[in-house]
């Protein structure tokens, strides 16, 4: 059972996970080792085997940690390509893909990723487990990189701003 941070009211968390189909077996073992190291996790689905797509589950982790109901997400699919692109539809999301420690690590120092998305067709369990430690050992090289980040912002906001604008026409 995850341990959690706050009160049932609260639901705080430290990791949304999910998965679809392709990704379950591995969503699962992310979850024990998260488990296993003392961390609150919210496993917001599949729960079977059941085919489904990967839209729904990467926008119910993408709103949770946007929200600041959980503080990090971890997305499993075939090959991450899938809930990468759904999460990062999501306000206020930075998902990445993770294929190594490389990218992992990159993912949060350079980039401050707050969703990982990781392929089960594409990675080995050792390696997927790999990632999710380095991604989270790591720290964001605020001094160095923070501008990345405010540019980043300056594109979505600008991306709603054109989308309300549109709904108005």
């Amino acid at each position: 059972m995850p341990k959690k941070l706050e009160s049932e009211e609260g639901e705080k968390y430290h990791f949304a996970v999910g998965s679809d189909h392709a990704g379950f077996s591995l969503k699962e073992r992310i979850k024990e080792y998260l488990c296993g190291e003392g961390r609150a996790v919210l496993d917001v689905g599949i729960h079977t085997l059941r085919s489904v797509g990967t839209g729904p589950v990467a926008e119910k982790v993408g709103r949770l940690v946007a929200k600041g109901k959980c503080e990090k997400g971890i997305l499993v699919c075939g090959t991450g390509i899938g809930m990468a692109m759904g999460a990062n539809k999501v306000f206020g999301i930075r998902a990445a893909l993770c294929y190594n420690q490389f990218t992992a690590s990159y993912a949060k120092r350079h980039n401050d990723a707050n969703v990982i998305c990781l392929g089960a067709r594409v990675l080995g369990e050792e390696l997927a487990i790999e990632c999710v430690r380095t991604w989270l050992r790591e720290e964001f090289l605020r001094d160095k990189y923070a501008q990345r980040l405010a540019y980043l912002d300056v594109i979505e906001n600008h991306s709603c701003r054109n989308k309300l604008a549109k709904k108005g026409e």
